[in-house]
């Protein structure tokens, strides 16, 4: 495999074009689907076994490639035009791409809060209270008040604390971090590197935070670095160009989340969010792909948000469901295998008639304001 440089031209700035605008990296949306399924199978498996005996431990660090991706995506997208936009006209294209599910996310969680089949604790709370969560979290304002959800940032929907972060990164974005030189996002990456390994050493060896009350910031320094990071090789102009393909990325890919949970997390996850995504994200960028498996990855690009934001309501009714009926192995294997293929094929109906038309509609509605 050979380094390539981008085709550019000269800019006042910092000197670079982006890359042809109409080139899209199927392969990179195909390792999001792949990603958002590892996560669904981490959550499932993080309810039932501990993380020794977890064989996806380190699923969660799906989220750290999520981020280092947007990063490398943002700027590859707004990176020649955001000077000449709007402010509120960057941050309404990314309310249209990104709200219509959280708010959806919101509404499910709300609903298997209120009407879990296998218990729960939705009497023990006020009206005012479920109120409260609720808003808070189709407005994605961080409220850790649910002690029975282990004080998640959002109770009713869990993995949106991840996106509460991803909009402050767009929002830096926007605001000064496209005009960084490379010199200066350099210097901020490597400093936002020393901010990952100082978590890891506090939280005794793991990045699993940022999702609680508690481990807030820690997911502050998450999507610092990754996002920066992808910011990077955006702008330093290169791809590896090799002959990996998609399934061979892939498999790369899930060897990270597969890594066994020992007392080398201290070394592994840092190397892993440091150095091995950025490289996938390189790879990917730079990879052929056959066209046996475009429509794959352009599914499974399409299906990533919509799976990742509307899965962890199954997930606190099958919490509520382990701890009932203490299902056997052989029954978790089929309960986890269909409950992810079930929770795929949902995602699928959450897209064509939600996700897709409510942002067409909203799109449309901007044009013509």
């Amino acid at each position: 495999m050979n380094i390539q440089k981008l085709k550019i031209q000269p800019d006042e700035n910092i000197n670079i074009e982006p890359i042809k605008p109409k080139q899209h990296f199927e392969i990179l949306d195909g390792l999001r689907g792949i990603a958002a399924l590892a996560i669904v199978v981490f959550h499932f498996m993080e309810i039932v076994y501990t993380p020794e005996k977890n064989f996806i431990a380190h699923g969660f660090l799906a989220v750290d490639f999520f981020f280092c991706l947007s990063g490398f995506v943002i700027a590859y997208a707004y990176h020649d035009r955001i000077a000449k936009m709007k402010l509120t006209d960057f941050f309404n294209l990314r309310l249209i791409r990104l709200h219509p599910l959280v708010i959806f996310g919101s509404v499910l969680g709300l609903l298997a809060f209120l009407f879990d089949p296998f218990g729960g604790h939705a009497q023990t709370y006020e009206t005012g209270k479920i109120l409260l969560v609720f808003l808070s979290s189709i407005l994605l304002i961080p409220f850790p008040v649910m002690a029975d959800r282990y004080f998640n940032l959002f109770g009713l929907n869990a993995p949106a604390w991840s996106l509460f972060w991803e909009y402050a990164a767009n929002i830096l974005y926007a605001l000064f971090l496209y005009k960084l030189s490379r010199r200066s996002l350099f210097l901020l990456t490597v400093f936002a590197a020393v901010g990952i390994c100082f978590v890891s050493n506090r939280a005794g060896g793991s990045l699993l935070g940022g999702w609680s009350g508690e481990t807030f910031w820690d997911g502050g320094a998450r999507i610092s670095y990754s996002f920066l990071a992808g910011m990077l090789l955006y702008r330093s102009n290169w791809i590896i160009k090799s002959q990996l393909g998609f399934i061979g990325l892939s498999v790369l890919l899930l060897l990270a989340f597969l890594l066994p949970f020992s007392n080398l997390n201290w070394l592994t996850e840092p190397v892993v969010v440091l150095l091995y995504f950025p490289l996938l994200i390189a790879l990917g960028a730079g990879a052929k792909l056959s066209s046996g498996f475009r429509k794959i990855c352009v599914f499974f690009g399409k299906i990533s948000y919509p799976l990742y934001m509307t899965h962890y309501a199954v997930m606190w009714m099958f919490a509520n469901y382990y701890a009932k009926y203490k299902p056997d192995a052989n029954q978790l294997f089929f309960i986890i295998t269909l409950g992810t293929i079930i929770l795929l094929g949902f995602a699928y109906l959450t897209m064509i008639f939600y996700d897709i038309p409510i942002r067409k509609y909203l799109t449309e509605r901007k044009k013509k304001a």
